[in-house]
């Protein structure tokens, strides 16, 4: 009886240590573990963080002897990273960030230098000295997007929350078949472009156009981009019947062309006593700096300054046409030199008889000057016949895309729209 109730007391003993300890487990307070908080590649729960920007006179040696870094010091950490990390020229109003260990806010460890959005310089301050620049992967994400002209191009992009920079883009696409200052109220657009971005949300940059729909004046104009010319490489952009946009000169001289003054052999001028001066040249407005384009191939055969002209350009193209650029702030070619279409051959300025800034362009045929804006000019280079076909089955997806895109006013549903700042879809791809 006696060993029957020594066991008895025995598992009972054994019950409750074993009870005590499923209960010391269960009441055992958890261990968190700190998320980290990554700014930079540094985790910001070890450090504090200051931000600022470069001020005019700052050096990155200034920098940190007014944050207790000596010259010494300072001398130490160029040179460990020499080679790797350049901090000679710091621009003003660029950010940088001084990260300073919690235990002490008396001198920082780490110096982050972000100039861009795509890019920054990380430097250790402390012991291990080092630096490494930063290239932030880039994601290139391909988006549709449409409007309908109220009042200009960019204005449309710029209201809808299209990356306005488009604008340029777009213009490029269609320079020589839609004069962009001549926009009529209901014109519309469709787009299919790709952008890149850094962090899903920040935009670095419209990459191309894919394919375009513009409507001027209730006329439709496709535009899809293809490789014209596989030899060369050279990308161009065709409508649907595989023609060229190209022509063989550009509208004018300039990216965006808006003309203060046309051609105009009557033309009573100010400057002259309101007497009748003809003016043989079509004046295209801008500010000083503006770069002159060629507005086609060709040599050039003049590149110097004159009282009247100022600073002027001279380009033979072909045994037919020739055209002039007056007025230039500066020449950027050589005579002899041979240029490209769209190339910069110099910038807009005030030289010679002028009252404003912008630059004359004159324009010859057979050796006569003529007003470019009432010629039949000559189309580029057509597509090869044995590129036909190929085209004509590239652009069937894209077409039927734009065809789908409806045209709003504003993003809606449906339409893939990113702004400068916040995606608002997935990369469909």
């Amino acid at each position: 009886m006696i060993r029957a109730v020594t066991l008895l007391f025995f598992f009972l003993l054994i019950s409750c240590n074993n009870g005590g300890e499923n209960t010391t487990k269960e009441n055992a307070t958890p261990v968190i573990e700190t998320q980290p908080d990554l700014h930079y590649g540094i985790d910001l729960n070890h450090f504090e963080l200051q931000e600022k920007k470069i001020r005019r006179g700052d050096t990155f040696g200034k920098i940190l002897e007014e944050n207790g870094i000596d010259y010494p010091e300072v001398y130490s950490i160029l040179q460990a990273i020499k080679g790797k990390v350049n901090v000679r020229k710091l621009n003003v109003g660029k950010p940088y960030s001084l990260f300073y260990s919690k235990d002490s806010l008396a001198t920082p460890e780490y110096f982050v230098y972000h100039p861009g959005v795509s890019a920054f310089s990380v430097i250790h301050l402390r012991d291990s000295l080092y630096g490494k620049e930063v290239i932030k992967p880039t994601r290139t994400v391909e988006l549709e997007a449409s409007g309908i002209i109220e009042s200009s191009l960019y204005e449309t992009m710029q209201n809808s929350g299209i990356n306005e920079s488009l604008t340029y883009y777009l213009s490029d696409v269609y320079a020589w078949t839609v004069d962009f200052f001549r926009l009529q109220k209901g014109d519309r657009f469709k787009v299919i472009y790709t952008e890149k971005f850094v962090d899903d949300s920040i935009s670095v940059g419209i990459e191309r156009i894919k394919a375009a729909y513009f409507e001027h004046k209730g006329k439709p104009l496709y535009a899809f981009e293809f490789i014209g010319d596989p030899e060369k490489g050279i990308v161009d952009y065709f409508d649907d019947n595989a023609k060229s946009l190209r022509r063989a000169f550009l509208q004018g001289p300039l990216k965006f062309n808006r003309v203060s003054s046309r051609y105009n052999l009557r033309r009573r001028i100010a400057y002259y006593g309101n007497r009748i001066r003809p003016h043989k040249g079509t004046d295209f407005a801008a500010s000083v700096g503006t770069p002159i384009l060629a507005t086609a191939n060709g040599t050039v055969v003049k590149a110097s300054y004159t009282k009247g002209n100022g600073n002027y350009v001279t380009i033979k193209h072909n045994g037919t046409y020739s055209t002039q650029y007056l007025h230039m702030k500066k020449r950027k070619v050589k005579a002899g030199q041979f240029v490209e279409q769209g190339d910069v051959i110099g910038w807009v300025g005030m030289t010679g008889n002028t009252s404003g800034p912008h630059v004359c362009y004159r324009f010859w045929k057979n050796g006569k000057q003529v007003d470019p804006f009432k010629q039949k000019l000559p189309d580029a280079k057509p597509i090869s016949s044995d590129l036909k076909s190929k085209f004509a089955e590239y652009i069937i997806p894209y077409k039927t895309k734009l065809d789908c895109i409806p045209f709003e006013d504003a993003p809606q549903e449906g339409i893939t729209v990113y702004n400068n700042k916040t995606p608002n879809a997935k990369d469909p791809s």
